[in-house]
């Protein structure tokens, strides 16, 4: 397992019209505060965001989103390679959210960033809906454990079309003891899939369980080890971490990369922090 070190850059993004297919920018270390203060920043806006727009259409499993806040702000607004107003573009990383109950801090993230407008983004978890043909949404998924597989399959027609694009697959802890997953797991090592990095959200609190005191997911970090994968066991709220992270899972050759992202269910809200029940909201407290 890496333990992280002070970097002396970190990777921003380029969009299509910057030309800067397969390419990165060096961001220098004055910028770093600056950088992680905008990033904080988004988090909590779309922490913001999620309540605002979800709280009372569809409140159940509003914790699963807001574990996620920094990982998510940190992927779209910093180090992915993508174009809003080229959705379709075929040198765009591309992101799968497996963890699917954490659908909402997707969809206002993809609104933010320009991928959509921000009204009606609230019918998007209706039953009836189809996001398949979202602007930004690479997969649909609903059965738990397929977003591994469905990154893998992604991963490796990068490879073998010699594209330069990365795959990423937002896992949920409960969900990354699916057999699935597990399967999938040592496939991506037997082919070596260096460009796919899966992130496991590790909130310790899976939907429907006050603990895992049974059938847990420890020992999450060397499970993945035996696997075969390079392992990052970091902070999931930490910025510094997450964006060091993510530069180095694109530097590790000949395997796959998977992040342990400790994080706190709820987070940003004090009274769903650490709840381990599926809230039913009926009236929400002010936004700050």
């Amino acid at each position: 397992m890496r333990k992280l070190r002070p970097p002396f850059f970190l990777t921003g993004q380029l969009s299509k019209a910057d030309g800067a297919e397969g390419k990165r920018v060096e961001i220098l270390e004055s910028h770093y505060e600056e950088l992680i203060r905008r990033l904080d920043e988004i988090a909590k806006v779309l922490r913001a965001n999620v309540i605002k727009t979800f709280g009372k259409t569809d409140p159940t499993h509003l914790s699963e989103s807001l574990s996620a806040a920094e990982i998510i702000a940190s992927l779209y607004f910093h180090h992915l390679r993508i174009n809003p107003s080229d959705p379709l573009w075929d040198g765009r990383d591309r992101f799968i959210l497996s963890k699917a109950r954490a659908a909402p801090i997707l969809y206002v993230a993809l609104a933010r960033a320009g991928f959509f407008r921000r009204e009606g983004i609230e019918n998007l978890r209706c039953v009836e809906t189809n996001i398949s043909g979202l602007p930004g949404v690479d997969a649909d998924l609903t059965s738990p454990g397929r977003g591994l597989s469905v990154g893998l399959e992604i991963a490796l027609q990068a490879k073998l079309s010699k594209k330069g694009f990365r795959v990423y697959v937002l896992l949920g802890d409960k969900e990354a003891q699916e057999e699935q997953i597990q399967e999938t797991a040592f496939d991506a090592v037997q082919n070596k899939a260096d460009n796919l990095t899966a992130i496991v959200d590790y909130n310790g609190a899976p939907v429907g369980s006050e603990s895992f005191d049974i059938m847990g997911p420890e020992p999450m970090v060397q499970k993945w080890e035996s696997f075969g994968w390079f392992v990052i066991e970091i902070d999931g709220h930490n910025i510094f971490q997450i964006l060091y992270t993510l530069d180095e899972a694109a530097r590790v050759k000949g395997k796959p990369t998977v992040v342990v992202a400790h994080t706190v269910k709820g987070k940003g809200v004090s009274f769903m922090e650490e709840n381990h029940i599926s809230l039913q909201i009926t009236k929400l407290p002010p936004i700050m």
